[in-house]
């Protein structure tokens, strides 16, 4: 019986371990499933500031794709998440980083966008703290639904919000280049 419980632990362990990836300080899962479809861990980096590890950013697809326009224009279910790993990131930081991102993706033409992305803006409205896990995601039918810690915070509609979105990280003027790569598995 020892030797069964022994080789019990041990599978699980490795079944546990071989289910995450290690992005920084930051423990993500392989897949997850928004919206009834099961995506997969396409790439992930860390976003840093100044020697910080401000966050880890993770992209997640029905299939691996290293295309990113191809990926934002999909209408498909993914997600980007972005695990806090720094106090440096505050709510406040976080609206003014998603305004600025959505500046650059749209490449400054943000007005038709503008009531949108305020109101996606806005669901970002309790303070942040170092291990809270938010998912932004694409869910074909619905829209571009953020979540914190599993909890959805609301949603907005259109896929052309959603091309404006993943821009943020994947565009031609993306928040991080190096993050992109990452993100896109290079």
């Amino acid at each position: 019986m020892k030797k069964f419980t022994i080789l019990l632990f041990v599978l699980m362990t490795i079944f546990t371990t071989n289910a995450q990836t290690k992005i920084g300080d930051a423990q993500v899962p392989n897949q997850i499933n928004y919206g009834g479809e099961n995506l997969v861990i396409n790439g992930g980096g860390l976003r840093e500031k100044f020697f910080f590890d401000i966050y880890a950013g993770v992209l997640y697809l029905k299939a691996k794709n290293n295309t990113a326009s191809s990926i934002a224009n999909a209408d498909e279910t993914m997600a980007v998440r972005v695990h806090i790993l720094s106090g440096l990131m505050s709510r406040k930081k976080m609206a003014s980083a998603l305004k600025s991102g959505f500046e650059r993706s749209t490449n400054n033409n943000t007005a038709p966008l503008k009531d949108r992305i305020e109101k996606f803006i806005g669901f970002v409205s309790e303070e942040i703290e170092v291990g809270q896990v938010f998912d932004m995601v694409y869910e074909k039918g619905k829209g571009s639904v953020l979540y914190k810690n599993g909890v959805e915070k609301g949603y907005v509609e259109g896929l052309d919000f959603k091309k404006a979105l993943f821009n943020i990280w994947l565009g031609n003027n993306p928040v991080d280049k190096g993050l992109k790569g990452e993100m896109l598995g290079n």
